[in-house]
């Protein structure tokens, strides 16, 4: 029976890794378009209030899709809706999703309208600030920050919508669309912006304001794009929108099991907004810097790890919807497997080559050499973390899918503690770096604490089932990265850092780290490496076939 289960499970996850690869393609189009979307703001505004300004505000009502919109509600309506799924097939489906689009359309409406009111006050924003501030510069900048947000807030009516529309595609075995979503706000960014440098040219505050507000468009524009382009796909499956704010059970349910995750997605956004305003207070540029240093490290998050806790976790609460743990167990092992083992070396090579790349990415413009070398060490505190950063996106999805939405509000809160307490003990003496490090240890607690419960709730998802692969991926990453880096001296040693200088060499050393690191891992027999194997021949065969076309 349990190895008939394993046959089970080992299929299951084969075919879900053509799905794995096809978003991890839309996704990697989607954070390289960020990036360029980062990079181009870095250019525009550099290290400057302004643009610290605009990512305090756009995080608020990012935090608000990444937790109400994808946090709770795709945590809650995702497992829900596989068992209309599986009881009430298709029409059963489409009901609970507009009944949740409903109530989700009432809700963030009146969201975004208090927020709105609020923000739009300076009187009560001005004294937030002077119960944390009391520099007038500071205070400044958080009424700029206000004023953006009140332009802002709408974004998350649109986005949250879209995570409706996206996880009932998830659901129903559609996975392009969903991760296509992220492009067109990455798009509609950049265009908006590049126009805004076009149409009010010029270095003064005027005209940095005026191509900060084409920003802001941008988002609003692209949050129209998230939503319209899952709503179409949807409706393609024959779903036919229908207002209803009607009770029905599954929408209770979806209810019940938001309650606590929202109490832990208000503790989240309390955590990171306090942060982002502890990091405006601290200096101008602060938030920036975090902000492209952050950005630049989840580069291989969104690549691999987003993509495999996505496909993953419909799988998986598949599994627990038809009682199957054997099936569950191994669908959470193997994409444990799979993120560390493109993380961990992912980490190590940020680490290193943290400098070149924060150079020849972004030193241009009005980002300038001092910049680079204070954003350089950041992004390789921020690579450390980055293993639990991906840890910590799939662990959740089990909880998840077992319908456990309290144990992750407690690793909220033990996560907030952390950080609000370790930030104001090493913003002093560490500026910016001590922000990043307090960051990733409360990342490190949420992670060890969620794993340790979920091994006393379930034993086969222990983590020491994986304990032999992960010491050989640490031992395959840690001769990577020495090789890399004796490769970066050797090729960096006494020559000009110019652009095409740095392009040649983080390109060589990039493939050469890949192709050490496969050898090892492969010579070390690191369980993982065929899937990888089998999703690259894939690949390679459908290109072949396109080319015999």
């Amino acid at each position: 029976m349990l190895a008939a289960a394993r046959v089970a499970t080992n299929a299951g996850v084969s075919k879900n890794l053509k799905n794995i690869g096809l978003v991890s393609g839309a996704t990697l189009v989607s954070r390289v378009l960020g990036l360029v979307r980062d990079v181009q703001t870095a250019a525009v505004f550099g290290l400057t209030g302004i643009s610290s300004a605009f990512f305090t505000a756009y995080q608020l009502p990012n935090l608000f899709r990444r937790l109400l919109g994808e946090g709770s509600l795709t945590a809650a309506f995702v497992p829900t809706l596989n068992i209309e799924l599986e009881q009430r097939q298709r029409a059963g489906a489409f009901v609970l999703v507009n009944q949740v689009a409903s109530w989700l359309l009432v809700v963030c409406g009146a969201l975004v309208a208090t927020a709105m009111i609020f923000f739009s006050q300076p009187a009560w924003l001005e004294a937030a600030a002077r119960l944390f501030v009391s520099d007038e510069s500071a205070i400044r900048l958080w009424l700029l920050s206000g004023n953006m947000t009140v332009v802002l807030f709408p974004y998350l009516l649109f986005v949250c919508l879209a995570a409706v529309f996206s996880g009932a595609l998830q659901s129903l075995g559609r996975f392009l669309e969903p991760a296509l979503s992220p492009i067109w706000l990455n798009i509609a960014m950049i265009g908006l912006l590049w126009l805004g440098a076009k149409l009010w040219p010029g270095s003064g505050h005027d005209a940095k304001m005026c191509q900060v507000y084409a920003l802001c468009a941008g988002v609003l524009l692209g949050g129209i794009g998230q939503m319209a382009v899952p709503c179409w796909a949807l409706l393609r499956e024959g779903w036919r929108p229908r207002f209803s704010l009607e009770l029905s059970e599954p929408v209770r349910a979806i209810f019940r099991l938001m309650a606590p995750t929202v109490l832990g997605s208000a503790v989240y956004l309390i955590n990171m907004t306090v942060a982002r305003y502890i990091g405006l207070s601290l200096n101008e540029g602060a938030v920036a810097l975090l902000n492209f240093a952050q950005r630049l490290m989840e580069l291989p998050v969104g690549v691999f790890a987003v993509a495999v806790s996505t496909v993953v976790f419909p799988l998986i609460s598949r599994f627990a919807a038809q009682n199957d743990e054997a099936g569950m167990t191994g669908a959470y092992r193997k994409g444990i497997r799979l993120i560390l083992l493109i993380n961990i070396p992912a980490a190590a090579g940020l680490g290193v080559l943290a400098v070149p790349l924060v150079r020849l990415l972004f030193q241009r413009g009005e980002f300038v050499a001092g910049d680079t070398l204070a954003m350089a060490p950041v992004l390789a505190i921020y690579a450390a973390g980055l293993p639990f950063f991906s840890f910590v996106n799939l662990v959740l999805r089990a909880f998840y899918a077992r319908r456990d939405t309290v144990t992750p509000v407690w690793a909220a809160l033990l996560s907030f503690v952390v950080n609000i307490v370790l930030s104001l003990a090493l913003m002093g003496p560490l500026s910016t770096a001590g922000l990043a490090i307090a960051g990733n240890a409360a990342i490190v607690a949420q992670a060890v604490f969620l794993q340790a419960r979920l091994t006393r709730k379930a034993p086969g998802m222990a983590f020491h089932h994986i304990g032999r692969d992960l010491a050989k991926i640490l031992v395959a990453s840690a001769l990577m990265a020495g090789a890399v880096w004796l490769g970066w001296a050797a090729w960096s040693g006494g020559m000009p850092h110019t652009k095409w200088h740095d392009v040649a060499g983080l390109s060589l050393l990039i493939a050469a780290g890949i192709a050490i690191y496969a050898a090892l891992a492969w010579l070390l027999r690191v369980d993982g490496r065929e899937e990888l194997r089998a999703m690259l021949l894939r690949k390679l065969g459908r290109v072949a076939d396109a080319k015999a076309k």
